[in-house]
């Protein structure tokens, strides 16, 4: 085997890791990573916990339509929810799309779990990211082109590089360099107070980007990295995405990424080699972002509002006779007390046990309510297919002809 180049870059060329105690956005940053934790533990809090479980699983539909919108490939969250139930495209194509799709739904699911909590900065925890995520993919999606030979090259799930790479203007550390930038990363992320953590999320996204540890993947591993910070810091609940806030400002986001790859402009620009300014601009975005979209989350789970929009979708469905009279009743109720036994259905709705099946049975066959058993209480979920009616703005809606 070919020894893997390193041309002995230093460290010291991705500082500053973080933004110094010293600098002038250094208030105005910390007020905003101490907005940020209310406003997501407030929206958290006022949720019920079987409404988070449900809408959790609708966004990592989101997160994984919007981080893939970000690579350049458009799958829908539609889409997405049929590859998950085992519904693929006849096309070949789309296919491997729905396939990464659910790739990146069964990573962040892993996330979600809590599998990585504190350790999402570790050199480890982005490895196991990268192979977790890669292991699923067809292997179609597994081969990259060298952009002067275009020579085809083989991605290994998990693996480090062994190739040197240029990502725009950004020619990355040499393939050697890339274990001891990755240490480095780990400490500069590590044990600190929950606030700096917070403010170094935005760091810890570029100069992991900037390191480019991985053939192909990086801006994917970096976004999922990201999450996972933020569900640890935040206690997000899952219940919002920063890959929908990126993908929604994707120029601004893509420039500032290209910023924080530039040298310092002078010595007041930081101490270290990249530019703190820079790096103070993008990190504003970052928590401006993340807020943003704790507030259109918010917006739309207003108790009132999002019932009135379930209301009207219901008991149009009842008019076109898509589900039996009362199922209205049944979907309020349950938005009300987050779940219900299946033996008090009868008495909500007024009448006997048969009906009250009966309408139950057309509510889950639509999709929009589960249970863990039949015997288990009824719980709200909230189909891709719906989300344009009920949680309009969440993602666009699916125009091709395939059911809404």
């Amino acid at each position: 085997m070919e020894a893997v180049p390193d041309r002995g870059e230093d460290i010291s060329l991705m500082e500053p890791m973080r933004i110094a105690e010293g600098s002038p956005r250094r208030a105005e940053l910390t007020d905003l990573a101490l907005e940020l934790a209310r406003r997501s533990e407030g929206f958290r809090r006022s949720l019920p916990h079987s409404l988070v479980a449900s809408l959790a699983t609708l966004v990592r539909a989101m997160n994984c339509y919007y981080s893939n919108l970000i690579e350049g490939h458009d799958t829908h969250p539609i889409d997405i929810e049929r590859a998950i139930k085992g519904d693929y495209s006849g096309d070949a194509r789309k296919r491997d799309l729905q396939l990464e799709a659910r790739a990146h739904i069964a990573v962040q699911e892993w996330i979600d779990s809590g599998a990585l909590g504190e350790r999402a900065t570790t050199a480890a925890a982005v490895c196991e990211t990268h192979r977790r995520f890669c292991d699923q993919l067809p292997e179609e999606l597994l081969w990259v082109e060298e952009s002067r030979s275009g020579e085809k090259i083989r991605v290994i799930p998990g693996e480090l590089r062994t190739r040197d790479v240029k990502v725009g203007e950004h020619i990355s550390i040499s393939p050697g360099a890339v274990p001891r930038f990755l240490t480095r990363y780990e400490e500069a992320y590590g044990r600190h107070s929950k606030t700096e953590k917070i403010i170094a999320a935005a760091a810890a996204h570029h100069r992991l980007a900037w390191i480019h540890p991985f053939l192909d993947g990086n801006g994917r591993v970096a976004r999922l990295m990201s999450h996972a910070m933020m569900l640890d810091l935040l206690a997000t609940g899952a219940l919002w995405s920063i890959a929908r806030g990126l993908a929604r400002n994707v120029g601004d986001y893509k420039g500032h990424l290209a910023a924080c790859d530039q040298p310092k402009r002078n010595d007041l620009d930081g101490r270290g080699t990249l530019s703190e300014e820079n790096l103070v601009a993008f990190t504003r975005f970052f928590l401006t972002v993340c807020l943003d979209q704790v507030r259109f989350m918010e917006d739309l789970m207003q108790p009132n509002t999002l019932l009135t929009r379930i209301q009207l979708w219901a008991e149009e469905e009842i008019r076109l006779g898509k589900l039996p009279d009362k199922a209205n009743t049944i979907l309020a109720a349950i938005l009300y007390r987050g779940e219900i036994p299946r033996a008090d259905v009868a008495a909500i709705v007024g009448t006997g046990e048969r009906q009250a099946r009966r309408v139950v049975s057309a509510l889950v066959e639509r999709g929009v309510l589960a249970s863990e058993s039949s015997r288990a209480p009824l719980r709200l979920t909230f189909p891709a297919a719906l989300a344009s009616r009920w949680m309009p703005g969440l993602f666009p809606e699916k125009i091709d002809g395939a059911p809404h």
